[in-house]
Order: C-alpha cells, then sequence, then structure tokens
C-alpha cells in the first residue's frame, strides 16, 4: 500500500497521463456519487467532478504519498464545493426543487427479489435519502463518507481537515439525528 501512493506521488509529479487515466478509470463512480451526495444537483457535481480532476492534474506535485490517494481527492472536490457555497447567492426554493429527476432504470434478474421487495427496498432508500438530506451538512458528510464512500475515520479526518476525535463525534451524533429524522419520516 505505501509503495503504491508513493508510485502515484511520483506519476503525478511526471504528469504521467496513463496514471492519470487510471486513477479517473478508478475513482470516477465514487466520486461522482459523493459529489452529487453533497451538492444534491447532478449537473453541478459535473462540474465539480472536471474541476477535481483538472485540480488533480494542476497541483498532482503536491501530493506527497504520505495518505491514501482517495482521502487527497475527495478533499479537494469538498475544498471545491465548499469554495463554491461560500460564493453562491441565496436561491428561491422553487429554484431548489427539480422535478424531472431521473432515476436509472434497473433491469429485474432471475437472481433479484421480487419487484414487490425491489419497491419495499427502493422506498427504504428513498426514506433515507429523505432524512439525510433533513439533517445539518456536516452530519450527512460524514455519513456519506463513511457508509456511502467507506472510508476509514482516520481518512475521513484527512479529507475534513478535523480531529478524529471530531470525526467520531460527528459520526455519533448524523447517526443518531438520521434515526431521528427516519422515525420523524415513518411516523
Amino acid at each position: 500500500m505505501p509503495d503504491e501512493t508513493k508510485s502515484i506521488a511520483r506519476g503525478l509529479q511526471r504528469r504521467d497521463p496513463d496514471l492519470l487515466d487510471r486513477l479517473i478509470e478508478q475513482y470516477q463512480y465514487r466520486l461522482f456519487r459523493y459529489l452529487v451526495y453533497i451538492t444534491g444537483d447532478k449537473a453541478r457535481a459535473e462540474d465539480f467532478f472536471q474541476e477535481t480532476w483538472i485540480r488533480v492534474l494542476e497541483r498532482g506535485h503536491q501530493y506527497d504519498g504520505k495518505s491514501k490517494f482517495e482521502a487527497w481527492l475527495f478533499a479537494i472536490a469538498r475544498h471545491l464545493v465548499i469554495d463554491w457555497q461560500r460564493t453562491k447567492k441565496p436561491q428561491s426554493l422553487d429554484a431548489l426543487v427539480d422535478p424531472e429527476r431521473e432515476k436509472p432504470l434497473q433491469v429485474a434478474d432471475e437472481n433479484e427479489p421480487s419487484p414487490f421487495a425491489q419497491v419495499l427496498a427502493q422506498e427504504r432508500q428513498g426514506d433515507v435519502q429523505a432524512s439525510l438530506e433533513k439533517i445539518p451538512a456536516i452530519y450527512r458528510e460524514v455519513l456519506v463518507l463513511r457508509f456511502q464512500e467507506e472510508l476509514q475515520i482516520e481518512e475521513m479526518a484527512g479529507v475534513l481537515s478535523i480531529p478524529i476525535s471530531t470525526v467520531k463525534s460527528r459520526l455519533y451524533r448524523g447517526l443518531d439525528a438520521l434515526r431521528g429524522a427516519l422515525e420523524e419520516g415513518g411516523a
């Protein structure tokens, strides 16, 4: 593992295009999913996705290989979103609602559960997503990093630039807030 991070660091310093292609291929889905979750807007997430990889190319020489590449990558993406949130102007609530939100079509497989079970699972996932949107952003972010992106607590601390103890407390409070929002939505 340390050898892999060191080789990534060396490749980024050389601006190796094959390495960059490999990294994009490896992390594109996780990075895009993370950006969609924290921005709540697919088009905005696409813009941040491209900007993140541009920053990786421009500032690859700053990656030293002492931490996991994905933690460094997610930190870049997070900081881009934070910068955008600082500069954005307040919007009308009507502008925040997208009535034509697309959901990917899922083709049934013989090994999958029944359509009824799938509908129940989708409703539950929708409940979790709706409840995630109700909790404060600092808790939502740690929950997404931990359970969606499967980062370790130490990696999350690096991405968020906060102490491990703060990550743990936000994770605990986030789970508590999510539990409360789920119960509130189900009542």
